[in-house]
């Protein structure tokens, strides 16, 4: 397929990359300037803006959060101006479902086709093509795009025909990941506190009873105190909270760990935390305690 990818971060430069090697021809624009040099190795083509990936058969846009999206979709050089009737916006970011829903109308009201499909997954998994793509929308459409989703992840899930669906999908998710960190940071920090090995531990539990990769990825990181380099920063997960808080709060469901979430992630970023892993969140129970190895000294006012 002839294609435009719009986003070129640790996910998307990394997606953009397997969509090139399976054959795709891709252009590909990054607002900020000097990330496309390695997929044009690749074969990739630079676009000079929005307009110049827009003359294919769909765009990917892979983006930070609402902002960055709304401003490419409806600025006067966006995608609702310029993809051609009946061309695809596969929108792969993590964003609110409101921006969804008015995404949706208005590729709709421009004849243009519109698919929500966020992902689960680190860097690492988007550069081995091992993401799992959740996808909403019309249905012929989720069929045409997947190849693309084939050269990106492992599986895709369909979860409904309104694109909407997906992105709360997604957010619920990453509430049900932020929610496990901070249960193992809690569990960590009183066993660490009573000398009890961390790493032991961490191998116990996800040896056993909690054999699934979250528990194992940031069981990992947690027991070793390592919150850098990020690979989803705190910023990114503090957003994908308070999204999840207002659509639940728009269906009116209440979500108490919910709160309690946005306010750690709320302490990470008002002392200094911008930089680290969203993981590092588990480390905020044993700086309670006054037991926080690895923990950045700016993190750590209690006990400096």
């Amino acid at each position: 397929m002839k294609l435009g990818f719009i986003g070129l971060g640790r996910m998307g430069a990394a997606m953009a990359a397997n969509l090139v090697k399976v054959g795709h021809d891709v252009s590909v624009f990054n607002r900020t300037p000097g990330k496309s040099s390695p997929l044009i190795e690749l074969g990739a083509h630079e676009a000079a803006d929005i307009v110049g990936t827009c003359g294919g058969d769909a765009v990917i846009t892979m983006l930070a959060d609402d902002g960055a999206a709304s401003d490419i979709a409806f600025g006067d050089g966006g995608l609702i101006a310029h993809l051609p009737k009946g061309a695809i916006h596969v929108s792969m970011s993590t964003i609110s479902v409101a921006l969804s829903k008015r995404l949706t109308q208005a590729h709709a009201r421009a004849g243009q086709h519109y698919v929500a499909a966020p992902v689960f997954g680190r860097p690492d998994m988007a550069a081995a093509a091992k993401l799992f793509i959740v996808a909403a929308g019309d249905p012929a459409t989720i069929e045409t795009c997947q190849p693309l989703f084939r050269a990106m992840g492992q599986k895709a899930f369909p979860i409904g025909t309104e694109p909407s669906a997906a992105n709360l999908v997604k957010l619920s998710g990453n509430f049900l990941m932020a929610s496990a960190i901070e249960a193992l940071g809690e569990a960590v920090a009183l066993i660490g506190k009573a000398g009890i090995d961390r790493h032991a531990y961490i191998d116990l539990l996800t040896s056993s009873i909690f054999n699934a990769p979250v528990y194992k990825i940031y069981g990992g990181l947690i027991a070793q105190g390592k919150f850098e380099p990020a690979a989803f920063a705190a910023p990114l997960g503090y957003k994908d909270i308070r999204l999840a808080l207002a659509a639940a709060e728009s269906l009116r469901v209440p979500m108490p760990l919910g709160s309690l979430l946005h306010d750690r992630f709320l302490r990470i970023l008002a002392q200094g935390g911008n930089h680290l892993d969203w993981s590092a969140i588990g480390g905020l129970a044993a700086q309670d305690a006054g037991d926080a190895p690895g923990m950045p000294t700016a993190l750590m006012p209690s006990i400096r």
